[in-house]
């Protein structure tokens, strides 16, 4: 019985060469390009592309609002940021493209799983132990971790020839200066001239998403953003879907050059790399999703879910997505943020964001309280017993350390 596999597909230089490979490793392939939104490819040419490879079956699995409901905003709901900085883009997209390959592996009698993740990136580990959660039964093939492959394959060089030799159109070339992933919630750029720290990457980039901040309009621009039990639903008063705020968002900071970062980072596998990411949507939702937090989550409970935020940060970058303790992780974040209602406007200019207002209807500020005026709200006289108590520990500590 021939063997058979499905492939996560992107059309790309990699996964295209990898469909031709397996191919000849005697599989029947059934390329799946699952849709997240990525701005700038041609979904009809890339479905063309592995019919003409050869790929027993090829389609195309639209998840995009089911990625931004489902997996960013619980991610934004934790204030979720790799390293304090890196929103997660790429980690966020890897746990349900193999949900949906799994899926369609299960649907066609498929026994493998293949990707064109590297054997020094941290997508390999993203796929591999979600496949491992969603069905352990399941072979996952990493050509680029087959030292056979490899040695077919060592350089981009290299496969553009064989790529060339079978007749298979690619977009890349020799001379492209770095690569990229992309999908509705950012685009990453990585390697080649990016791996010279030396080199601005903000210089270099043509960027899919934002204009950089210096040739952003010379008029600042406001958003409105409105979130319901932590969710964001409206944009300029406009109710949107999931994936619509995201992409509403996408164009309004993009045109305004939010959301560009340049990093080295730590990858799971243990090394340093240097990206350079640009998420406009998604960084308006931060701010915006913190500013009504600040009004409606009460002090320890925000404490808490600040302590826990690397954590799961952690977790979604190596990719644990699928771990009893991220479902538990979730129930608590659902949990929480039942009160975190409300609106908040922005005002963006050249990368930078301003908060021009912010109200909720559940809001735990209270003027009559806080004022520094006179107030019958707040006796100061009570804070002095308050001082004592907390003061107690210190007192003694100070006793004993003076004997």
């Amino acid at each position: 019985m021939k063997k058979s596999c499905v492939l996560a597909y992107s059309g790309g230089l990699d996964t295209s060469v990898i469909l031709c490979w397996l191919l000849e490793q005697g599989y029947d392939v059934h390329a799946v390009y699952v849709d997240l939104g990525q701005p700038c490819e041609d979904r009809d040419a890339i479905l063309a592309k592995a019919k003409r490879i050869g790929a027993i079956t090829s389609r195309i699995v639209d998840v995009q609002d089911e990625m931004c409901r489902d997996f960013a905003f619980p991610a934004l709901q934790f204030q979720a940021k790799y390293e304090g900085v890196y929103l997660l883009g790429t980690s966020i997209a890897r746990p349900i493209i193999s949900k949906e390959c799994l899926r369609v592996a299960l649907e066609v009698g498929a026994t493998a799983f293949a990707h064109g993740a590297t054997g020094k990136g941290n997508d390999q580990c993203r796929f591999q132990l979600a496949a491992e959660a969603l069905n352990p039964d399941i072979e996952v093939i990493a050509p680029w971790r087959n030292r056979v492959f490899r040695e077919c394959f060592p350089g981009r060089k290299e496969m553009i020839e064989y790529c060339e030799a079978k007749n298979i159109p690619v977009k890349a070339t020799l001379s492209k200066p770095y690569s990229s992933d992309e999908n509705c919630l950012h685009i990453s750029y990585e390697a080649g001239i990016l791996e010279r720290l030396d080199v601005c990457g903000l210089d270099k980039i043509e960027f899919g998403m934002c204009v950089t901040p210096k040739n952003a309009p010379d008029n600042s621009e406001k958003v409105t953003i409105f979130f319901k039990n932590g969710l964001p639903v409206k944009v300029n008063g406009k109710e949107l879907n999931a994936v619509g705020v995201i992409k509403e968002l996408n164009k309004i900071g993009g045109r305004n050059g939010i959301g560009i970062i340049d990093i080295v980072e730590n990858r799971f596998v243990g090394m340093k790399s240097r990206g350079v990411y640009e998420a406009p949507g998604m960084t308006l939702l931060y701010a915006a999703h913190r500013c009504i937090e600040q009004l409606t989550l009460d002090r320890d409970l925000m404490h808490l879910r600040d302590r826990l935020s690397p954590e799961v940060a952690e977790m979604i970058y190596y990719g644990f997505w699928y771990h009893a303790k991220m479902r538990a992780l979730l129930a608590f974040i659902s949990e929480a943020q039942k009160n975190v209602t409300g609106e908040v406007t922005l005002e963006l200019y050249k990368g930078n964001i301003t908060i021009i207002n912010r109200n909720s209807e559940n809001s735990l500020y209270d003027e009559g309280i806080a004022t520094m005026e006179s107030s019958e709200a707040y006796n100061q006289d009570d804070a002095t017993g308050f001082l004592k108590i907390q003061g107690l520990p210190l007192r003694v500590q100070a006793k004993l350390k003076n004997k």
